[in-house]
């Protein structure tokens, strides 16, 4: 950006410019709270089943013994309480929140339990969304934690830009489906986290296909893949494939995700927990 076209105003701008201190907008949680690794699971668009992900990405690291939390930064559509089953509002006072906590001891914080009815819609501006994000992260009592997931809104908006500015992200996970229009959605997420200076650790394919309850085979529901291309010509790896499976969306539905069993994410969380104690 040019020096006339410069607002001074870093928290608004995505702009990767030479007087931006990286760590200068970084927002500094409770005393209490610390976090030893933060991964954003993005997606270009939605309905890819983004949400999902982190809940079974969380439920995977929780299982693997490491102190896991989820903070739901998709304000306007949040499902992460629905998947774990939490009904209970969260309690606080008046500078601070406590996040919820799930039956295998998941930290969790969403807008739906702040609102006295889940279905209750928020009708906000992006400003005020993206402040509410911000508050999910510096007013939360967390403690300690091995890891958190952030589940992001779609797309490069107010939410992804104040969230990559203001929490010390270490890696994103791409979040994609079969079709080959998603490829360039994909190319959006992986620009903006390259702006963002936040490493990609790869892509999940949901929705992959589906297997033949009979005799196993892998049907592409969606036509052929191009997951492996797509994260070739970044130079990243695949490191799951989801079917559509309709007990596992059920589960979730049910609000029993840390019930689910399935080998598809086992190779995402080796990465992700990279370099975590044991």
């Amino acid at each position: 950006m040019s020096e006339e076209q410069c607002t001074h105003d870093c928290s608004s701008c995505s702009a990767n410019c030479s007087s931006r201190d990286p760590a200068s907008l970084l927002e500094a949680p409770r005393p209490d709270t610390h976090i030893k690794k933060v991964i954003a699971v993005v997606s270009g668009k939605g309905g890819v089943g983004k949400s999902m992900v982190t809940g079974l990405l969380s439920v995977l690291a929780q299982r693997a013994g490491y102190k896991t939390a989820v903070l739901d930064a998709d304000v306007t559509g949040p499902s992460v309480p629905r998947m774990f089953g939490l009904n209970e509002r969260a309690q606080g006072t008046d500078t601070t929140i406590y996040p919820v906590v799930s039956k295998t001891g998941i930290k969790t914080m969403s807008l739906n339990l702040l609102l006295e009815e889940d279905t209750t819609p928020v009708v906000w501006r992006g400003p005020v969304i993206a402040g509410a994000v911000k508050q999910f992260w510096t007013d939360v009592e967390w403690g300690d934690n091995d890891i958190m997931f952030i589940d992001m809104p779609p797309g490069t908006g107010d939410v992804p830009l104040t969230v990559f500015q203001s929490i010390p992200v270490d890696g994103i996970i791409i979040v994609t489906t079969p079709q080959e229009l998603v490829s360039m959605i994909v190319e959006k997420a992986v620009n903006m986290a390259g702006m963002m200076n936040i490493p990609v650790l790869g892509l999940v394919e949901n929705m992959a296909f589906v297997e033949c309850p009979d005799c196993g085979k892998k049907i592409p529901l969606f036509g052929a893949s191009h997951a492996e291309e797509t994260a070739e010509k970044h130079g990243l790896k695949v490191l799951g494939s989801l079917p559509v499976n309709p007990k596992l969306a059920a589960a979730c539905d049910a609000g029993l995700i840390e019930l689910f069993e399935g080998p598809w994410l086992d190779g995402a969380i080796q990465t992700i927990l990279q370099g975590l104690p044991e």
